[in-house]
């Protein structure tokens, strides 16, 4: 059932939109897991509509062992294959074969991924007045994805990693009007 907050332009437009807007997008994001799984999508949503991954994402954890890189770095052939047959996700080979390295090179890391992604949260950002002053990259989503690819990793471009920042809530591109702006943010209920 609608109610009477006002959200960002794009949260409105579909109630898994609007479920994401409210209780994961912008909210700081920690673990491993949950970051492989959060940098996993949004390498598998470029040139789509997000919402395609979110009505999809129980599917793509499902298909990927919940997104624990251990497992995904594990995956074989036959789980390529098993993947591009799988109508619940988005069957990319490029995509899935780097989810996979992903997975290997996140195994690799001398810093677990979670403290190296937040690593290039800005010291300060000033949230957007309005959507048109959401940028598609900063400095940091710039340092990062080329942080990124230098240890190994693939589908992390500056947009990419800019779209990562603000689901993951390491900047906070709320719009000035948005109920979960800050300072005027409304305590959760949990």
């Amino acid at each position: 059932m609608p109610d009477s907050r006002v959200r960002c332009s794009w949260a409105g437009s579909a109630p898994e939109y609007t479920a994401y807007h409210d209780d994961e997008w912008g909210r700081p994001l920690r673990g491993v897991t949950a970051m492989f799984e959060r940098l996993s999508l949004e390498g598998f949503q470029s040139g789509l509509s997000w919402i395609v991954i979110l009505r999809k994402r129980p599917a793509f954890r499902a298909a990927f062992a919940g997104f624990e890189p251990s497992a995904v770095a594990a995956f074989g052939e036959a789980d390529v294959a098993r993947l591009l047959a799988d109508a619940g996700i988005v069957r990319n080979r490029l995509k899935i074969e780097a989810t996979i390295a992903n997975a290997r090179a996140v195994l690799d890391l001398d810093t677990p991924l979670d403290e190296l992604l937040w690593s290039f949260a800005p010291a300060s950002h000033v949230p957007p007045a309005t959507f048109a002053d959401v940028p598609a990259t900063s400095p940091e989503s710039v340092a990062m994805a080329k942080e990124l690819k230098r240890r190994g990793l693939r589908f992390v471009g500056p947009t990419t990693c800019y779209a990562l920042m603000q689901a993951a809530g390491l900047v906070d591109d709320h719009v000035a009007e948005c109920w979960l702006a800050a300072p005027q943010r409304e305590p959760r209920a949990d």
